[in-house]
């Protein structure tokens, strides 16, 4: 493996204060990266119980707009990154006057807006499913249009399946068009998916990319479930995916780490989203990769040459949500009682890593945690995740 030069004078070495702009579970993992590199980490987020932030060298407990804690961000850390897209890129502008912030305010701001990034993806060549932007309702088709079935997406704030609504027809578009307050949408065609697919890759300063392995996605209720690597599909597609998620990053200009979701529709492969951070499909790198996607966000900002991402054990990732606090017991359920999971059953398989974000309160649909099973058999590895994911009543 060659890595592209790097000047000595762009690389921050520990014991540096690296800025997070995020306190939630992908800002955690940040932290315990960097901490186990070395450097120190400064989190703004608002909320005083936020995961990165409990464990944080320095947490401050504001606003991302707050001018007293951007400036001591500045005057702190040597470098700053996000662990979600919806940080105002304002906010990373300006601190792109003093330090190092990686990924670019440009491109976090594509992510930010469906509409720019659907519009990116399709200018910039990608294969992308048929949409059409909404600003108003007179822009959504009449019942004639091939684009129905659809999906309509608020272009902003949306994630985990929020901010989206199933449509058959014009006047279902009508309704859910109404119950989004009439903010700017995405109408996309709903397609006949044989699997999802995402790539989670690294791109430096000079160019330089690392991919990690293809995943397989699987969601509940919009909410990623279950993640598989590799992803169970040809070596054409996964080569395919790689390939694209790159050309993405070398047409955004992308410094950092990006995730690419795919949809695959018979043999063609559509972007589905970005993401200008590490992503929760990526979780099983942590176990079952020489450099997690973590350890490679902080090379990236700090300009330290790429980790190597290949694959040494096969990975089965789950996400554990609040629902498994009240799905344990017959009387968790009918009084809506947070009882603790039993861990200890999880526990019980060898090849499991458990992995709880640390967040104060279990709450319906919230993602409180993962495990990731390893081994060499792709089946076996499965069969244990799935037995896991039964013993802390996962999806039921």
């Amino acid at each position: 493996m060659s890595h592209s030069p790097i000047k000595q004078e762009h690389i921050i070495l520990p014991p540096a204060m690296l800025g997070m702009l995020g306190g939630g579970q992908l800002g955690r993992f940040f932290v315990i990266a960097a901490h186990e590199m070395g450097y120190q980490v400064t989190v703004l987020d608002p909320d005083k119980n936020s995961p990165a932030g409990k464990i944080a060298d320095v947490h401050l407990c504001a606003n991302y707009d707050d001018a007293d804690a951007l400036q001591q961000i500045a005057k702190t850390c040597a470098a700053v990154t996000t662990e979600f897209e919806n940080v105002p890129a304002s906010t990373l502008q300006k601190l792109a006057e003093s330090v190092v912030v990686r990924p670019s305010a440009d491109s976090v701001a594509i992510a930010q807006h469906r509409v720019l990034e659907k519009s990116f993806i399709k200018d910039a060549g990608l294969p992308v499913a048929p949409f059409a932007v909404i600003n108003e309702a007179a822009d959504l088709p009449d019942d004639t249009s091939t684009l129905y079935p659809a999906i309509l997406k608020v272009a902003r704030f949306g994630y985990d399946g929020k901010g989206q609504a199933r449509v058959k027809n014009q006047s279902e578009a009508q309704l859910a068009f109404a119950e989004f307050k009439h903010e700017v949408c995405v109408l996309e065609q709903m397609l006949p998916l044989d699997l999802e697919v995402s790539v989670v890759l690294a791109r430096d300063a000079n160019g330089y990319i690392e991919a990690f392995t293809v995943a397989e996605n699987s969601h509940l209720n919009g909410i990623l479930d279950i993640s598989i690597a590799p992803a169970r599909c040809s070596e054409v597609v996964k080569a395919n995916a790689r390939e694209l998620a790159k050309k993405l990053a070398e047409k955004l200009n992308y410094v950092g780490v990006l995730g690419v979701e795919f949809f695959l529709v018979g043999k063609q492969l559509l972007v589905n989203e970005i993401a200008p951070r590490p992503h929760n499909s990526g979780h099983y790198t942590i176990d079952a990769c020489v450099t997690n996607q973590f350890e490679q966000q902080v090379r990236v900002l700090t300009g330290l040459p790429l980790g190597d991402a290949s694959l040494h054990s096969n990975a089965v990732m789950v996400n554990i949500l609040g629902d498994s606090w009240f799905s344990n017991t017959e009387s968790a359920r009918e009084k809506k009682e947070a009882l603790e999971p039993a861990w200890n059953k999880a526990c019980s398989h060898a090849n499991l890593k458990l992995h709880l974000y640390g967040k104060a309160e279990p709450r319906i649909a919230r993602k409180m945690g993962h495990f990731t099973v390893i081994g060499k058999d792709v089946k076996s590895v499965l069969n244990a995740a799935l037995v896991a994911r039964s013993e802390l009543h996962i999806g039921e």
